[in-house]
């Protein structure tokens, strides 16, 4: 895949949005940076103190966040972009230090050059991500938002790069390479977060592994973010990342990652997003492949005679199980039995599924075998068909 970059013939940046009320923005010496001041002497539009929004907001919502929230608001102060930015932090309800904190930044932040937009909810409970994030981005003003949750660190060269590649990719969201923290947790999922082509970044959107650039490391401009329609706020247990990612899709949204390692992204066991079962991820996941791939399909094959195979059979409409023309496996002993009886069914006579050798089956396959646990032998026997990602086959794992 193509890094970012500031490739020579690149477009010019499209006329900044104005925001319904926006402050008064004038560029200050040193690093570039804009100050929420009113420019001297009201400003009256002209010459170097014409009032204009910062290019870029960095958005971080809030909820208990004293032991990471330091090194997170220290990344942003560390930040190379010499353009215009800001930092748009909204407060969801803590009872910790992080509100102390917060202030202790913005005292740093703003003597650098970034001013600091500050929102809270004081009530007793915390109103959800989803809400924290939409309400930091209403409250800011830049044409670029820059997403940092407020438990990981970005690299000192984040903005800049993710800037750039926004600007050649105006209604893509922008991911990147991460390093996780612990480094041995989640290392399929790392290596998965990783190594994706640019391709799969599109083709691999209905795995159980969530958006194919993470929510953290997301980058987009503030006309495409309005356009998809900010974030659910359902509250505690709602995918609102997946559920926007989806949405970004449906409109016809593109993704790309900018191929540095630009976020130091932590795993701990407060994060928001082990709120959210299981079941309710596999329930999206299934309607949005159902919507996108299996309504063009006429028949199918689950390439998994096994629990996860007979699960997402299950969980199709009738309409699209109708469509399901056998399972393959590798299984000898599954292959053996011949049949998938669907029992729950009311259907007389029951519905009885084909179970085949993988080499005998039909495409397209939706595939139900977990990637990157087998040693490479499940990745072999796909390649040795010869298919092509996105056409004959989707991965649902």
């Amino acid at each position: 895949m193509a890094e970012a970059g500031g490739a020579p013939g690149a477009p010019a940046r499209p006329a900044a949005p104005r925001p319904a009320a926006p402050p008064r923005w004038y560029v200050t010496g040193g690093r570039g940076r804009a100050r929420a001041d009113k420019a001297p002497g009201g400003g009256g539009g002209e010459g170097p103190e014409a009032a204009f929004p910062p290019r870029g907001s960095v958005i971080v919502p809030v909820h208990n966040s004293e032991r990471w929230l330091d090194e997170c608001l220290k990344s942003v102060w560390e930040q190379d972009f010499k353009e215009t930015m800001e930092l748009s932090v909204f407060n969801d309800a803590s009872k910790d230090d992080s509100a102390e904190i917060i202030e202790k930044w913005k005292v740093k932040l703003e003597d650098a050059g970034v001013p600091v937009i500050i929102g809270s909810n004081d009530s007793s409970r915390p109103r959800g991500v989803g809400f924290a994030k939409n309400q930091a981005v209403i409250q800011s003003s830049g044409t670029y938002l820059c997403f940092l949750d407020s438990d990981d660190v970005m690299m000192p060269q984040r903005v800049r790069l993710q800037h750039e590649a926004a600007i050649q990719h105006p209604n893509s969201i922008i991911g990147c390479q991460v390093r996780r923290e612990p480094l041995e947790s989640t290392e399929r999922y790392t290596r998965w977060i990783n190594n994706l082509t640019e391709e799969q970044l599109l083709t691999q959107v209905f795995t159980s592994h969530g958006p194919t650039v993470i929510m953290p490391t997301w980058f987009c401009s503030r006309e495409w973010f309005f356009h998809v329609g900010k974030f659910d706020e359902g509250g505690k247990g709602v995918p609102e990342d997946l559920l926007f990612f989806y949405k970004h899709i449906q409109k016809g949204g593109e993704v790309f990652r900018v191929n540095h390692c630009l976020l130091v992204y932590r795993y701990h066991p407060q994060a928001a997003t082990h709120s959210i079962l299981e079941g309710t991820i596999w329930n999206h996941r299934v309607r949005f492949l159902e919507d996108r791939v299996l309504s063009s399909w006429t028949s199918f094959t689950i390439w998994n005679a096994g629990k996860q195979g007979k699960k997402l059979y299950r969980s199709l409409s009738p309409a699209n199980r109708s469509k399901v023309t056998a399972f393959c496996d590798v299984d000898e002993k599954k292959i053996t039995k011949g049949f998938y009886t669907y029992e729950e069914s009311e259907e007389r006579p029951k519905p009885r599924i084909p179970i085949c050798h993988f080499r005998d089956a039909t495409p397209p396959f939706i595939i139900c075998v977990k990637l990157d646990l087998t040693g490479g032998a499940f990745e072999t026997n796909l390649n040795i068909l010869n298919l092509k990602e996105g056409m004959d086959y989707y991965h649902f794992n």
